[in-house]
């Protein structure tokens, strides 16, 4: 859990969380697209492939967003579920399914609380999300319920390079950049507050041991980009 005192904790950041992405949710594909140069496609199609699941599986994309995964999921045959605890943002992504370009049920709900029996899907993916959780061990601890026993989780998340160049020009692009373009085009205090969360992230070995602690095997950690964004995949243990 992050220290720093500018951050909400608990059930503030929950609130926190579902407003600002009600906020940006209108213009969060053009900002997503815009700001990581496009290739944060690339990073879910990365995701998708890593699940290494036969077609037909059932998928539950956490945090689903505006869909963007739901979508590369069914591009790769899947058969995902969207669930999210953002309205603004679930309202967009049936903008997507009324216009035919995605076909996956939504779902309002928490992602620490599925309203799914135990072992239903075949595999899970969330993209950019685990950092705003308010329980990250608790988060694992319900994919490891859900998912079943040989079932696969790929997990996307935003990162910081550990090339010490590459850090400085990520922090200066993250930190200044970033804001600041949000804010012409969005919300400024949203795109202040998504690089800051990253502090809500433990360190990847933290996170890897957690998972292995939840019944989690093969727990793998990619970097993406130079470092600049993570992959966690894990299989579920028999």
């Amino acid at each position: 859990m992050s220290t720093d005192p500018s951050l909400p904790q608990g059930q503030d950041k929950v609130a926190a969380v579902r407003s600002m992405f009600d906020a940006i949710a209108p213009r969060y594909d053009l900002l997503n697209r815009l700001l990581t140069f496009g290739m944060d496609c690339r990073w879910r199609r990365r995701s998708v492939r890593e699940l290494r699941l036969p077609p037909g599986s059932l998928v539950f994309d956490l945090a689903c967003g505006t869909g963007d995964l739901c979508r590369d999921l069914e591009a790769a045959e899947f058969n995902p579920v969207g669930f999210d605890l953002s309205a603004g943002m679930l309202q967009v992504a049936h903008k997507y399914r009324a216009s035919a370009k995605l076909h996956a049920p939504l779902v309002l709900g928490d992602a620490l609380c599925l309203p799914v029996p135990a072992q239903s899907a075949d595999g899970i993916t969330c993209g950019f999300a685990l950092r705003n959780v308010v329980d990250l061990d608790g988060l694992f601890a319900e994919l490891a319920r859900v998912v079943r026993p040989g079932g696969r989780i790929s997990l996307l998340e935003v990162s910081e390079p550990s090339n010490p160049i590459m850090r400085a020009g990520h922090w200066l692009y993250f930190g200044k950049v970033i804001p600041l373009i949000g804010g012409l085009l969005s919300n400024r205090s949203a795109y202040e507050y998504l690089p800051k969360s990253v502090a809500y992230l433990p360190p990847v070995p933290e996170v890897l041991e957690l998972l292995a602690g939840h019944g989690f095997d093969a727990v793998n950690h990619t970097a993406l980009s130079g470092g600049i964004a993570q992959l966690i995949t894990a299989t579920r243990r028999p």
